[in-house]
């Protein structure tokens, strides 16, 4: 009971941590637009740290361990592979997305797709990072609940109020410190739980010596699954709403670029670590559900470190349901309140929308995971279109002259029927729903392009020149599309 109290109290105590910050920021969210970006621009650094606190949510580091459990240091690909995503990101579209001064995703495929695949793809990127906002309150409601030891439907309830208030108060400002406080809070708590685990097993020798060698090997998860998980993560990474909008509050694009690589060290490093814990748990506890793994390591620690690894746990949760809150409530104000009021953002009835929308966006997931919780199985919907948002990002900024306007709107329409029935089939032949998802917009953009001199489609718009951050030989900017020529 003593020891159920500490953690109460400290998490408790985080939450409050949250709120002074949460009211600190809100001086700066003043309107709509600032309540959206956070009113100013913000140290790479700092959204490195946003960036890796919006992709761990309490599930990476339970399923990690989980599966690492399982299978070995190979489960640290589940999370390992987001880094690489985030390499990706750095490489190929972080400049040139913080150059075309959108920070909405519908809004940049706008740019050449037009009206109509905008609210498509807003449409259902709300409805997918809803999905996400289930998941997470149901997965992480549960872990909390049994290892705060309170009812489950209090822990769900008790965080989503939480993460919705604060995140209401102080807009994308509060987002991004409360976030870099979740990232701090939860790297150190994995650090200190992998520490612990390693020296409860004797040290990383006598890890090796008890374990069988196929747990230390890279693939043993299987190379399908690790490259499923791949293209899942990239995909992921490339089109999510929170991603493009936590890359638009830095100066210049390499400071965006350097955000992201900052948050892959970081995803890589946790994934290594967590996978760590799941590998001692197996030392430790043999004959328990790779579910408990990480748990069961937590169930080891005196009643002080215990609490504090579990207040990381909580700020993985509030971290990625205040990001989904913030992103689905600027696309809703952007995409659909702005056009229909044309209100350019700096009312106070443009704020006070923004602000309702954060607390309805939040607060809707809450019943479906608390009555329907097999709903997480549904979670493939937010993977798959995430994936296919992707692949017409790459042709956006590579190869806006391919396809078509309308064949866009098709890709994402025919990429949502079309993944939900491959999944509901079983994904026959073994073919992972997530290749689907990504071929289909390949396929109907291919098709449309070829095809466009014959029906006299119109085809896609161009970007207009933005600076980049590199000029060519002559000065001029060059063409967000374009590869910057070295001679000279």
């Amino acid at each position: 009971m003593q020891a159920s109290w500490t953690v109460l109290s400290l998490t408790g105590l985080y939450m409050a941590v949250l709120g002074v910050i949460s009211f600190a920021a809100k001086r700066y969210a003043d309107s709509a637009k600032s309540f959206t970006s956070g009113g100013t621009t913000f140290p790479a650094i700092l959204i490195g740290f946003l960036l890796m606190s919006e992709f761990i949510g309490t599930t990476a580091s339970i399923g990690t361990a989980q599966v690492a459990y399982s299978h070995g240091i190979s489960g640290a690909w589940s999370l390992a592979v987001l880094g690489i995503g985030f390499i990706l990101y750095a490489m190929l579209l972080a400049r040139r997305f913080k150059a075309l001064g959108e920070n909405t995703i519908s809004g940049a495929l706008s740019r050449i797709y037009g009206p109509k695949v905008k609210v498509a793809t807003s449409a259902i990127m709300i409805f997918a990072i809803q999905i996400v906002a289930i998941s997470v309150y149901t997965s992480g409601g549960a872990v909390l609940s049994s290892i705060l030891g309170i009812d489950r439907t209090v822990a769900i309830v008790l965080t989503g109020i939480v993460a919705v208030l604060y995140v209401t108060v102080g807009g994308m400002r509060s987002v991004i410190y409360t976030n870099v406080l979740h990232a701090l809070v939860k790297y150190l708590g994995i650090v200190i739980a992998f520490v612990f685990a390693l020296n409860q097993v004797g040290g990383m020798g006598e890890l090796q010596a008890r374990l069988p060698a196929r747990m230390f090997e890279a693939s043993t998860v299987g190379w399908p699954q690790i490259i499923a998980w791949f293209i899942a993560a990239t995909g992921a990474i490339f089109s999510t709403q929170y991603v493009i909008q936590a890359i638009s509050t830095v100066s210049d694009g390499p400071k965006a670029q350097r955000a992201s690589l900052y948050s892959a060290l970081l995803l890589i490093g946790f994934s290594l670590l967590a996978a760590g814990i799941g590998l001692c748990a197996a030392v430790l506890s043999p004959n328990i559900p790779p579910l408990q793994a990480f748990p069961s390591i937590i169930a080891r620690m005196d009643t002080l470190t215990a609490a504090f690894v579990v207040a990381g746990l909580a700020g993985s949760l509030f971290g990625t349901i205040s990001a989904v809150s913030i992103g689905t409530a600027t696309l809703l104000f952007k995409d659909f309140y702005q056009p229909l009021f044309k209100d350019r953002g700096d009312s106070q009835r443009s704020l006070m929308f923004v602000r309702i929308a954060t607390v309805v966006v939040g607060l809707i997931p809450l019943p479906f995971a608390i009555l329907a919780p097999d709903v997480v199985k549904v979670t493939f919907l937010a993977k798959a279109l995430r994936a296919t948002l992707a692949v017409l990002v790459l042709l956006l900024f590579y190869a806006p002259w391919f396809g078509t306007r309308l064949g866009a709107l098709i890709s994402i329409l025919a990429s949502l029927v079309l993944t939900i029935g491959w999944f509901l089939l079983g994904d026959p032949f073994g073919i992972d729903n997530t290749y689907i998802a990504v071929a289909i917009p390949i396929v109907v953009m291919s098709v449309s392009h070829l095809l466009r001199g014959l029906t006299g489609e119109e085809r896609p718009g161009h970007l207009p020149e933005v600076v980049t951050g590199e000029e060519n030989a002559s000065g001029r900017a060059l063409p967000l599309h374009s590869t910057p020529s070295r001679a000279g």
